[in-house]
């Protein structure tokens, strides 16, 4: 994950570092463990070395938060964070404006490949 978005992410959801760090290696590990029902469901916008981002419908993170047992305010820093992380690819590889548009009615979910 960028370090930069988790930054970001993290300080518009008002949750601390060390419990940001926290719930992204939870999510992470949830993540990998469907890693494979990600690619059969849902749309893949970027596919590295490193990390797959997939576009899902508007309240996943809210349902990923409830299976996580975070509170609505960590599952939102959830999604912040994998959304900044998408952005910033968009940035990257000059794809920022058709991503910015995808985030205006789906979420993304990044999985690392690893």
């Amino acid at each position: 994950m960028d370090g930069n978005a988790v930054v970001l992410a993290t300080a518009k959801a008002s949750v601390g570092p060390g419990r940001m760090r926290d719930l992204l290696v939870a999510a992470a590990s949830h993540l990998a463990d469907r890693r494979e029902a990600y690619r059969r469901r849902y749309e893949v916008v970027h596919d590295d070395d490193e990390t797959l981002v997939f576009l899902v419908p508007e309240g996943h993170w809210a349902d990923l938060g409830a299976e996580l047992g975070t509170t609505d305010r960590e599952a939102d820093a959830l999604r912040r964070a994998h959304e900044e992380h998408l952005r910033r690819l968009g940035s990257v590889h000059d794809r920022r404006e058709e991503f910015e548009h995808a985030l205006g009615i789906r979420e993304a979910v990044v999985i690392t490949t690893d």
